[in-house]
């Protein structure tokens, strides 16, 4: 059974925002909606390269910081849409500031498992992506990795998000593992994934299965720093076991300074209901039964 998802109601709150902004077109600009909300938006040069941006309370007056050392406008997009997720969700203002003065840090891949960062994020992802503007471009945007960079153009956001995004909303079985030399970060499957039985669900801090090329991949930091990319074809077995030998593909992608790499398991041709229960079937006749 698939547990429900936690973070649900901040996807929900940020896609009715932007229906009731009467956005009908991508991309979604977080720094002009924030202006036009009365919040002040300002590049910052954070002297701390973990930090993303800053939400800044006085009174009833707000501004935003975000940083620009990465130069990417995709992150800075991001770090924006994670601030106003701060500052729409309830609870949040007097969650992170605290008094009626002060200010909140954010920081980039924020792993601590603090519920109002991870609300902050998944907020931004449906702020920037929609899913009612999302689902119709990623239906034209063909697949695998190379889908993903037209999605992150269209949207101005970063490959990583855009990633993120698109096995939230998918109805492929697709995989998204980001990792950090040779370990694990994360892995987000898809609904259609997820739902598969037999299979063993990737763990934060596991190790890269080493017979798949995202492993060879990792093998030269060269490949990470460069943006260097590779696509080749896999197993679904090789990455999550199970019974069932899959034929998969497998693109990888460097992240540069970010000094991770991204994996896009895709082409998954799963069985079908009818197959699974032909196969159940088949192993039932074949499994011998003794008198006792």
């Amino acid at each position: 059974m698939i547990k429900a998802d936690p973070y649900a109601f901040a996807s929900l709150a940020a896609e009715q925002i932007i229906k009731g902004l009467g956005i009908a077109a991508l991309p979604v600009d977080p720094k002009a909606i924030a202006r036009d909300c009365g919040i002040e938006v300002v590049a910052k040069p954070m002297e701390n390269e973990g930090v993303s941006g800053m939400l800044v309370r006085y009174g009833n007056d707000f501004a935003i910081a975000y940083a620009t050392h990465h130069e990417n406008e995709g992150f800075e997009n991001f770090s924006v849409g994670h601030e106003l997720g701060h500052y729409y969700l309830p609870g949040h203002v007097d969650a992170v500031i605290v008094g009626d003065a002060g200010s909140h840090v954010s920081r980039a891949g924020y792993l601590s498992g603090d519920k109002y960062e991870a609300e902050a994020d998944r907020f931004a992802a449906s702020f920037l992506m929609p899913r009612h503007l999302f689902f119709p471009a990623l239906e034209r945007a063909g697949v695998g990795l190379a889908a993903i960079e037209r999605l992150a153009v269209l949207c101005k956001t970063s490959i990583h998000a855009t990633a993120i995004r698109y096995a939230q909303c998918t109805r492929e079985a697709v995989a998204i593992i980001v990792s950090r030399s040779g370990i694990i970060d994360h892995c987000f499957m898809s609904e259609a994934l997820r739902n598969l039985d037999g299979i063993d669900w990737l763990r934060k801090r596991k190790a890269v299965p080493q017979n798949t090329a995202t492993y060879a991949f990792n093998q030269d930091p060269v490949n990470v720093r460069h943006g260097n990319r590779v696509e080749e074809g896999s197993n679904l077995q090789h990455w999550f076991g199970g019974r069932r030998s899959i034929e998969i593909c497998e693109d990888v992608v460097g992240l540069g300074r970010y000094g991770k790499t991204l994996t896009v398991l895709y082409d998954i041709d799963l069985p079908s209901p009818e197959d699974e229960e032909e196969e159940r079937s088949l192993i039932e006749s074949w499994t011998p039964r003794f008198k006792r």
